[in-house]
């Protein structure tokens, strides 16, 4: 009887965790979206209230909203079209020189900070959310951590030093006469020529030839590849938006190069072919950097510099050497060329210092020659032509974007007041720096002579960053100064360039698309003629 009876209750009722994982399904069932939207509310509520009042960041100053949300951010930066570095400028008369720009980050407007900053001792990393963005994680420049960043950089800095740009000064040559014969067709032909255009055109082959030893021929082309140029710069607006979607970038990398190129215009077909040209190149210069017989008539590439270096095995893989080669050709691109036109626009808008540098170029000695009879050292003891560049850099530096840096380890003391917790991104700005009334009066007079005194120069440097500073600098800024010198002075002796309706449009800071962006992003419409020197 009682085996019988312990059956029956076997079969006729149920355990403990049947009941409750039937009551748990009644539950669920039940619930609806008016659920999720109250859980939903109470999640952000609460998460709201974290970062406004416990959030180690909590006692900054700066807008709540921005304290609460990334979103803000996103709004200057996708609705607004690239204002959010404007923004913070503005944030900065409101509430001082340190504010929360975001639930993690901090943004400092003090001159005095930068070299606390930007500095080269001690480990400083990237913010890794906005160099993510980028979608290129294997190169050094998009690197977060200090380490892994400076075991990638070492094997390429000595290829981008003073003394081998002054080796190879002879490929920047190249291209500058190149260039120059380029304007010598417009002279007296009556057709107008898109300084943006033609510059970045410039830009693209130096870097290709000093860094590759192979020119793309863009200077060779009609419209200087008009197409490459609007490209590259739908590219750095792309970044706006992937930094706060980064599955659209995720996508766009996952593009075989075939697709891609039949996705879009002219300028995306140029584009891709021109990255697939450079993959393919790639993998031929790393063949020839790890043959056991190598030719000596080769040139020395910057993806020798990377393969046969001390870098371990799984770095010198063809994706990430193609990565990096990518990377570093491209970071010459839009800035070097866009420098140019703010230095060249400045000069052709003033009579006085155009006289006043073609005095200084001719009582050197350089001549009305081509390029190639320039001598790029003795260029750079030109006080006058180098106060030109010092303005051109200052009015012009690579990026708009603000450059946060974190220190991993340790804790940052601002001000002998505010404490940063180790691992806060900190940013600063360098177009803020540069355009500060206190640092520069009159900041967006184009004035060469405020870098002539020695000790001025000198004092006005501790905040000058075109290059930006610290472990970071830029690994190009030596190849970049021998064209700025070359471009420039072999421009004033050999032209005159009538602007056609140019102005602050067409080179004042207006977007932050990482680089600078102005508000006619159209191209500078040139009238160009032979200079010819005065009897």
């Amino acid at each position: 009887m009682d085996a019988m009876g312990n059956a029956s209750n076997a079969g006729g009722s149920r355990s403990p965790m049947v009941a409750t994982l039937e009551r748990s399904k009644q539950a669920f069932g039940k619930v609806t979206w008016q659920h999720l939207v109250a859980a939903a509310a109470v999640y952000f509520l609460t998460l709201a209230f974290y970062r406004l009042y416990l959030h180690p960041l909590s006692n900054y100053p700066g807008p709540k909203l921005a304290a609460v949300t990334r979103w803000y951010e996103a709004y200057y930066d996708l609705v607004l079209g690239g204002q959010y570095t404007f923004r913070i400028a503005e944030m900065h008369k409101q509430y001082g020189p340190i504010i929360r720009i975001s639930p993690y980050e901090l943004h400092v407007s003090d001159p005095a900070f930068f070299e606390k900053l930007f500095r080269q001792d001690g480990r400083w990393d990237k913010y890794a959310w906005s160099y993510d963005a980028f979608g290129a994680p294997l190169t050094a420049v998009a690197t977060s951590a200090h380490d892994l960043h400076r075991r990638r950089r070492a094997p390429v800095n000595s290829f981008f030093s003073k003394q081998n740009v002054a080796k190879r000064i002879e490929t920047v040559k190249r291209q500058v006469d190149k260039f120059c014969q380029r304007l010598d067709g417009f002279a007296g032909s009556g057709d107008r020529l898109n300084l943006n255009i033609a510059l970045a055109a410039f830009a693209r082959d130096a870097a290709s030839d000093f860094m590759l030893g192979k020119c793309y021929g863009n200077l060779d082309q009609p419209d200087f590849n008009a197409g490459m140029t609007k490209a590259i710069g739908g590219l750095t607006q792309l970044w706006m938006v992937t930094k706060h979607f980064r599955w659209v970038g995720a996508s766009l990398m996952m593009l075989p190069i075939p697709i891609a190129k039949k996705l879009g215009g002219e300028g995306n077909r140029t584009l891709f072919s021109y990255l697939d040209a450079t993959l393919h190149d790639t993998a031929s210069l790393m063949a020839q950097a790890k043959a056991e017989n190598p030719d000596p008539e080769a040139p020395h590439t910057l993806v020798h510099a990377i393969v046969q270096s001390n870098l371990p095995e799984p770095e010198l893989r063809h994706r990430r050497v193609a990565e990096e080669v990518a990377s570093i050709t491209g970071a010459g691109f839009e800035s070097t060329a866009a420098v140019m036109r703010v230095t060249l626009y400045h000069i052709y808008s003033n009579p006085e210092i155009l006289g006043r540098l073609r005095r200084e170029l001719r009582s050197a000695g350089t001549g009305s020659s081509y390029p190639a009879d320039l001598d790029w050292m003795r260029l750079q003891q030109l006080p006058y032509l180098t106060g030109v560049l010092h303005e051109g850099l200052r009015l012009s530096p690579g990026l708009a974007s603000r450059m946060a840096r974190v220190a991993p380890d340790r804790d940052l003391v601002y001000a002998d007041r505010w404490r940063i917790p180790a691992g806060t991104p900190v940013g600063m700005t360098t177009i803020l720096m540069h355009y500060d009334a206190q640092l520069y009066p009159e900041p967006k007079r184009f004035f060469p002579d405020r870098w002539i005194d020695v000790e001025k120069r000198k004092k006005a440097e501790k905040t000058y960053a075109p290059f930006s500073r610290g472990t970071r600098g830029c690994l190009g800024m030596h190849l970049a100064w021998s064209e700025l010198y070359m471009v420039i002075a072999s421009v004033i002796l050999l032209f005159d360039l009538k602007l056609d309706g140019a102005g602050p449009k067409d080179w004042e800071p207006a977007v932050d698309q990482f680089t600078i962006g102005t508000k006619d992003q159209s191209g500078i419409k040139t009238w160009v003629t032979r200079y010819e020197e005065e009897a």
